[in-house]
């Protein structure tokens, strides 16, 4: 029997440390087709999205997806996040935080990839961008 991803937990556990902290937590997301973000955001087939109390909105990470409401140009809007999308977690304030290895068949949904998605490898999984003041401290986990 498989054991459960630690993932998810991850991803709770450093939300809750920058919330303790006063950090913002930011992710970064390779889309896939089942992302539910607003497209026009996305660059390169990712998107960094604020994860913050501040920012969002009934925000819930579980064990699959990570769902919310967040405002993009005055408008509400709903996201959805499947976990094994999610590249990296940090602190926006120094960068501190955690990143992930995507597995290159998370990145192909039903009836394939989407067009604006670029299909990541082990080898170029996205690094969050650098905030300002330095390089992001990131642990990379696989």
């Amino acid at each position: 029997m498989d054991l459960p991803s630690t993932k998810p937990y991850l991803l709770r556990a450093i939300w809750e440390w920058c919330g303790d902290n006063g950090f913002t937590p930011y992710i970064a997301v390779q889309i896939d087709a089942r992302t539910r973000v607003p497209r026009e955001f996305v660059r390169d087939g990712q998107i960094v999205l604020n994860i913050g109390p501040d920012a969002s909105n009934k925000l819930q990470i579980g064990n699959e997806f990570i769902e919310f409401q967040a405002r993009f140009g005055g408008v509400a809007r709903q996201l959805s996040v499947p976990v094994e999308q999610v590249t990296a977690i940090y602190a926006r304030e120094n960068g501190s935080g955690m990143a992930f290895e995507i597995e290159p068949a998370a990145t192909v949904a039903e009836g394939g990839v989407s067009e604006d998605v670029h299909q990541a490898s082990s080898d170029d999984t996205p690094e969050p961008p650098r905030p300002e003041g330095g390089p992001p401290r990131l642990q990379r986990i696989k």
